[in-house]
């Protein structure tokens, strides 16, 4: 009885709980993080993301991935490569929820710099928040999401060379935010634009190793 209150208390508090629906909701819950010690960690965006679902974790891969003031520091791209490895490896494995390290949840950043990131970014986003749509729903279906995570894997793996290589990891941000967008909004116009620069970034990343 105990254990079915406790399950149906969880179910309660899932429901309360509202993931963001589009990119200016995600740029808001980041910014409502309180920072008394000047520092946010990477748990405290988690929790304010949404850890549930494949959606918006990739949206805040790529969002981080994205802004030039953070992944301009070095060792965040290969970061935010690990954390998209892992949330894909286990969506292909079948994994109902997300699992992540200690060490990575509690990696921190200067409240400051991901604030001042963030300003730029509002613009933008109410701009790709106009132009989502629900369209191409085959294209995030079911076994559409599985060949994402392919993708979005490769890109993780691609993300430590890409440090060297000027540009390539916001190029690489962005094919990540319009995935989970895509996620999110059921929109699979611009999954599919994602994986047109996905494909571009890697086999320029491919070509400039080679």
């Amino acid at each position: 009885m105990e254990k079915e209150k406790e399950e149906e208390k969880e179910e309660e508090e899932e429901e309360e709980f509202r993931e963001p629906r589009n990119l200016a909701e995600l740029i808001e819950v980041i910014e409502a993080i309180e920072s008394p010690s000047g520092r946010i960690s990477f748990d405290e965006v988690l929790e304010a993301a949404g850890r549930r679902s494949f959606g918006p974790l990739l949206l805040l891969a790529g969002v981080v991935t994205l802004m030039p003031i953070i992944s301009g520091i070095p060792g965040v791209p290969s970061l935010m490569g690990l954390f998209t490895l892992l949330v894909c490896v286990q969506l292909l494995i079948g994994r109902r929820t997300f699992w992540l390290p200690g060490w990575l949840r509690n990696r921190t950043l200067a409240s400051d710099k991901v604030r001042k990131g963030l300003k730029w970014m509002h613009k933008p986003a109410r701009l790709v928040d106009r132009m989502l749509y629900r369209r191409l729903s085959f294209m995030v279906g079911k076994s559409s999401m599985q060949l994402i995570a392919v993708v979005c894997l490769l890109l993780a793996l691609a993300m430590p060379p890409m440090e060297f290589v000027p540009f390539t990891v916001n190029i690489a941000g962005v094919a990540l935010t319009l995935f989970g967008l895509a996620l999110i909004a059921r929109d699979g116009l611009l999954a599919l634009i994602a994986f047109l620069i996905s494909g571009t970034t890697l086999a320029g990343i491919i070509h400039y190793l080679m």
